[in-house]
């Protein structure tokens, strides 16, 4: 179960990381609609293509630590580092699902917005799904 679960979150970062390498490159799908805006629809953020490398690196080193926490890859890495990670990635998830209590997360008090809505139906239920599994392969391990 742990490794189907492992390979499953791996994917999801795979996906993720690869969106964010296309926003990189200058791809522009889905782009606006992942950053939050104000009711009058000015942006909260402002990222640059450097800001979404970043991202989509660390999302690619969440699915490397998945794939290989599936037992699929072996890597020899410090014990601390298979023990910890998998409760960072999931406490990290599981903050931004909760959000900032106005433009990110469950309880964001601007709700009537593109990003807002998309955020309350698939971004922060896909952040709370990755913290879930995470602490479930934790546990199980």
């Amino acid at each position: 179960m742990v490794a189907v679960l492992s390979l499953l979150l791996s994917i999801i970062f795979l996906v993720l990381a690869v969106i964010h390498f296309n926003w990189f490159s200058g791809g522009t799908f889905g782009f606006e609609a992942s950053l939050p805006t104000k009711e009058n629809g000015e942006r909260v953020l402002n990222p640059k293509k450097i800001d979404s490398a970043i991202v989509g690196f660390a999302l690619l080193a969440f699915c490397c630590f998945y794939f290989y926490k599936s037992g699929v890859a072996t890597v020899y890495l410090p014990n601390w580092v298979m023990q910890y990670t998998g409760w960072i990635i999931a406490l990290l998830f599981f903050i931004r699902a909760i959000g900032d209590f106005k433009y990110v997360g469950f309880f964001k008090s601007v709700k009537q917005t593109t990003f807002g809505t998309l955020d309350t139906t698939y971004y922060a239920p896909l952040c709370l799904v990755i913290s879930s599994v995470g602490i479930i392969i934790e546990i199980l391990n």
